[in-house]
């Protein structure tokens, strides 16, 4: 069961405001303000606005945390606060108390402290002024525990006092996906505490921005439009930072505490297409839906929403809208309500898995299918995609993610 969820996104700095700026369909993309971008093609990205770290951290943490790790273990309090799992220092609970801190954390992130070692390097290559005596740099000794992909986890768990099941996870774009799935997967074998699960990512910097641009794969759209999932026009995805946490239960401890569930995980499948590095597999996507559906029992036309990994490249949509009309036939083009949050928040890489897991749980709590900013159809991505939010019945729901080196996860939640 998923009983709080936690997030800072391009969209908002909590998960309730992420979720409302979705739902009026205002975009989290803007021009790129970290650094400068005179000389390079790719002007935008989403970036995070207005984020107080030190509602969360001293000043020591916060240069000792790289942003991934400190938006990671503000999205990881903010859901356990949501699911009142967070002790009240005032009314001490030692059983809730003691709940929390047998827990665990997961949470996945493809590109780790990226921010912190960018510096790192820039400062290697800075020159030296033995004039002023200096000949040589001191990097922190934080550089190397701040940057490793497990911190956001570890950090997290520091933050809230839990001491059981901790692991970071690295699988692409398919990481805050894997995470949550792997929670799924640890309660469903009996671990009694609950999961906090989910992805961080902070690759709004030169070498990420250079790194996907020279790839092929980045919008040079320099408009709040640039990221259109789908689109005829669009032309790459647009990178973007953030995070996403969701507590995840067994359904007697949820009911036990008398928590609020957003809704429940019932199938996960986690697979790779092993043919190519970087070009997505139809077929292998295909497999691993089919897989998810299966695992929860379910048949496809028993889905009554996808929530699509949709990044805006040009191949990547037009391979995913194969996978889905291979799984779910003519319904896929009529009545299967499919959505494209990335229009919106950007590809916020492993923080997005998290964050459409996040809001496919609201549409089944809500009945609400956010909209998908797209200006005309491609022809060839021929699916029912929502461009306008919508109020509808939804049950079942699937949310797909892909990524490099073939790796897909799939994630089946349904209205509890």
């Amino acid at each position: 069961m998923i009983t709080g969820i936690g997030a800072v996104t391009p969209l908002g700095n909590t998960f309730a405001d992420s979720w409302h700026t979705l739902l009026e369909g205002r975009s989290g993309i803007g021009t790129i303000t970290r650094f400068d971008i005179s000389e390079m093609p790719w002007k935008v990205a989403g970036e995070i606005k207005g984020f107080q770290t030190e509602t969360f951290f001293t000043h020591k943490e916060q240069k000792r945390l790289d942003p991934f790790a400190q938006y990671a273990s503000a999205a990881a309090i903010m859901a356990s606060d949501d699911a009142g799992l967070t002790p009240d220092p005032e009314n001490r609970d030692i059983e809730a108390e003691s709940y929390l801190q047998s827990g665990g954390v997961i949470i996945g992130s493809s590109r780790g402290g990226i921010s912190m070692i960018e510096q790192a390097l820039l400062k290697s290559f800075l020159p030296f002024n033995k004039e002023q005596g200096i000949t040589r740099r001191r990097h922190s000794p934080y550089l190397m525990p701040a940057t490793t992909i497990s911190m956001a986890a570890s950090y997290a768990a520091q933050k809230l006092g839990i001491q059981g099941y901790c692991l970071g996870i690295s699988n692409a774009c398919t990481s805050g996906t894997n995470a949550i799935g792997e929670a799924y997967r640890l309660i469903r074998s009996g671990y009694p505490g609950p999961v906090l699960a989910g992805g961080a990512e902070a690759p709004v910097c030169r070498l990420c921005i250079e790194g996907y641009g020279r790839s092929g794969t980045l919008s040079r759209n320099s408009t709040s439009a640039a990221s259109r999932p789908f689109d005829r026009f669009r032309d790459g995805f647009v990178l973007a930072e953030g995070a996403c946490v969701l507590a995840i239960e067994n359904l007697d401890s949820a009911l036990k505490r008398g928590a609020r569930i957003y809704g429940e995980i019932i199938g996960y499948s986690n697979m790779v297409d092993a043919f190519h590095q970087t070009q997505p597999d139809a077929h292998g996507e295909a497999r691993t839906m089919m897989k998810a559906i299966m695992d929860a029992g379910l048949a496809p036309d028993g889905l009554d929403h996808l929530n699509t990994h949709g990044t805006g490249t040009g191949m990547g949509d037009q391979t995913e809208a194969t996978a889905i009309r291979m799984v779910f036939g003519e319904r896929a083009e009529t009545s299967l309500y499919c959505s494209a949050t990335k229009s919106l928040t950007g590809h916020m890489i492993a923080a997005s898995g998290a964050f459409e897991t996040a809001c496919t749980a609201m549409t089944l709590k809500e009945g609400i299918i956010p909209p998908t900013m797209q200006e005309e159809r491609d022809s060839a991505c021929n699916i029912n995609i929502i461009t306008e939010h919508i109020r509808a019945e939804v049950r079942t729901a699937l949310t797909a993610s892909f990524g490099f080196g073939g790796v897909n996860a799939v994630l089946v939640l349904k209205k509890n």
